[in-house]
Formats: structure tokens, sequence, C-alpha cells
């Protein structure tokens, strides 16, 4: 099968929220972002995976790291072999061809989605080496920094890479810490089964509504600056509008929306643009 189009088939599996908009971009940045958005989803499952111990983990992902750091032209099939070891059988095919979603990027922008996907897999090892352990406000903030406010970077170079578009680079930071935030508050019940809490000492749901609102206001910031009707604008408006309801939904009793709920949103906002 064309890369692309399995590409688009494995984003769809593992996220429906985030397959919406990237499949609505252009040729070009669509490759690129679906790089991105799978790279780091090949190793976020390994930071979640509930099977693995947290030194096992610590060792693929900064193995990882390594080789994505070695990267000249690009990567081929067993290039990762080395980093997967004897648990290759027990990860998911995202994971498993990591390699292939890092040259999937035009070969101009690919070794920065590199650079970002290894620097990521570093900061997850040392997250899995102290059990994600967030004490203060500050440990939260770098969690959320090194899983997604770095990718709210990664997202502004894209942006410039593909037509020029320039962003603020402290609101970019915010757009990836405001939804890492909804990820945090929304997932705290399951995290908590396998023993781990992103939330501060002494944080309530209602603290961390707070904090996830204070960088969905610099998130709104973000999608606000971008040139009206851009590919940018697009894609961020449809991520930033499901944070939104989310939040609500939370706020309201309600654990998640439903598939109902979010296809009639990006309805709403796939009309207006």
């Amino acid at each position: 099968m064309n890369l692309r189009k399995d590409a688009l088939e494995i984003l769809k599996e593992t996220s429906r929220t985030f397959y919406i908009p990237i499949s609505r971009l252009p040729s070009g940045l669509q490759e690129a972002v679906s790089s991105a958005y799978l790279c780091m989803r090949a190793i976020d499952e390994i930071e979640d995976d509930p099977q693995l111990e947290n030194a096992v983990k610590a060792k693929i992902l900064r193995e990882i790291s390594l080789i994505l750091q070695s990267g000249v032209t690009g990567f081929k099939d067993g290039d990762f072999d080395s980093a997967f070891g004897e648990y290759a059988e027990q990860l998911p095919e995202v994971s498993l061809r990591i390699g292939e979603w890092a040259t999937l990027a035009p070969a101009d922008i690919a070794p920065r989605i590199w650079e970002s996907t290894a620097a990521m897999s570093d900061r997850m090892a040392h997250w899995a080496d102290c059990n994600w352990t967030i004490q203060t406000e500050t440990d939260l903030d770098r969690y959320t920094f090194s899983v997604a406010g770095s990718v709210g970077l990664l997202l502004s170079d894209l942006w410039s890479w593909y037509d020029g578009t320039q962003t603020d680079r402290t609101e970019a930071i915010g757009f990836g810490r405001g939804l890492q935030a909804v990820n945090i508050l929304r997932n705290h019940g399951e995290d908590l089964t396998r023993g781990v809490t992103f939330y501060p000492h002494g944080w309530t749901n209602d603290d961390v509504q707070t904090y996830a609102r204070r960088n969905i206001q610099l998130a709104d910031a973000y999608t606000a600056s971008l040139p009206s009707g851009s590919p940018a604008s697009d894609f961020c408006q449809i991520i930033l509008m499901l944070g939104h309801a989310t939040l609500d939904a939370m706020l309201h009793g309600s654990e998640k929306l439903s598939r109902s709920q979010v296809m009639d949103l990006v309805q709403q906002v796939t009309s207006a643009s």
C-alpha cells in the first residue's frame, strides 16, 4: 500500500480526532504533519504501555532517540530493531513502524521532525525513570512542555516551512500545554489505575481545569493569529474547538465527548471554513 494512504489508515485507527484535521491538509503539509503525529504516537504508546516496566520503557525510548539522531537521508526496515529487542512482539504497529513514519515527511523538513521526536523520546525516558512524579506546578509545566508544548513549537515550524506563516512561540507552547492538560484531566481515573497521577500534590480537578483554561487562552490567541483560511488555521481551529468542548463537558460531569458530538462539532467548524 502507498505509505501516505497507509499512514492515514493507521492515523484513523489511533486517533479519529487528529485524523480529521490532518486528512484536510494539502499535499506536502499533510505528509509532514502525519509524520510528526505518527512518530510521536509511536513513542507515546511505549510510554503508556501498561505491560512494560518503567526501566524497560526508558531504555527503549532512549535507544529510539539515539537512532533518530543518527539519521542522514532517512531510515529503512530494521533500523529500529535494536531499540525494540525482545519486546517487539508486544508493541503496537504504530510503534514498530516509526522508521516509516519518520521518512514520510518531505525530505527538506523531515530532519526537524526527527529532532523533535528524538528530544521528546529522551524526555519521556526521564519521566518513565521517575514514574511521572509530579509534585508541583513547575513539575507539571515541565511535563506538559516535554510531551506537548514542544509539539506546538514543531507545528509552528511546519507552518513556516509550508507557506511562511509566522507565529508567537509562547502561544505555541500554550497551545500544546493546554491540550495536554485537557488529556490529563480526561484520563485521570485511568492513569490512577496504573499507579500514575499527573496532578501536582493537593490539586483537584478544579485546579487542573484552571491550569488547562489558562493555557487554552494562549491557544486561543495562537489560533486567532493564524491567517484566515490557511491550512494551519483550519487544523488548529478543529483541534482547539474539541479541546474547549471536552473541558466544558468534564466541567458538567461527562468524562469525554461522544463520537457523534465530535463529528457534529467538526462539521460546524468545517462548514464555517
